[in-house]
């Protein structure tokens, strides 16, 4: 197997990546000068040898505790459950989160084998069971789809059981959003979620 076709292997490996899209790449770099191929190479290796799961909640980071773990100005007592590591940053990006998070992992699949020993599950419930009642309130944050939900249920369950109040984020409207163009199940959350004016 060529060089060509390894690298058009490996990158066809990344979610959203086909082979077709995976070839233009390689070529892309074949196009480009060698000092930025060389560039893209070095970091992808520094990518694997530094960064790592914090070991408090599981976020990628070069150190032991990511930058949000090692805050001390962080709200402990509100904890919000994502499904991977990706979403803390977009949950950042909205300016209006001072809490700490949990990064799953993933979300349960039982069709696709993805159990709660296969997710960061215990470390969680181990994590608000050592808080001794600092953590108050968890926040649910996992997806709208059909696993995201089951993920949310089956941690209400097992959330509940250590003290904490545990909520879930909001479904419902868009912002700019034209009711006639919203589907229906969208509708019903929002109609489920309101709240007073």
């Amino acid at each position: 197997m060529s060089v060509i076709d390894r690298l058009t292997g490996e990158l066809s490996r990344l979610p959203g990546v086909g082979q077709k899209t995976a070839l233009r790449l390689v070529h892309h770099l074949l196009k480009g000068s060698r000092e930025d191929t060389m560039r893209l190479s070095r970091s992808l290796v520094e990518l694997a040898e530094r960064i790592r799961p914090c070991r408090a909640c599981g976020n990628f980071s070069e150190d032991e505790l990511c930058e949000i773990c090692a805050n001390p100005k962080r709200d402990r007592s509100v904890l919000c459950v994502v499904e991977e590591a990706y979403e803390v940053g977009a949950i950042e990006r909205t300016g209006q989160f001072r809490g700490i998070f949990h990064v799953l992992g993933g979300r349960l699949s039982p069709l696709d084998g993805v159990g709660p020993e296969e997710l960061n599950v215990a470390s969680l419930l181990r994590r608000i069971a050592d808080a001794q009642g600092e953590v108050r309130e968890v926040i649910v944050a996992t997806n709208a789809s059909v696993e995201g939900e089951a993920t949310a249920v089956y941690l209400e369950g097992q959330i509940r059981a250590l003290g904490p109040r545990v909520t879930r984020l909001a479904r419902g409207i868009p912002v700019g959003s034209d009711l006639e163009y919203v589907d229906g199940s969208t509708i019903a959350q929002a109609l489920a979620g309101r709240r007073e004016m």
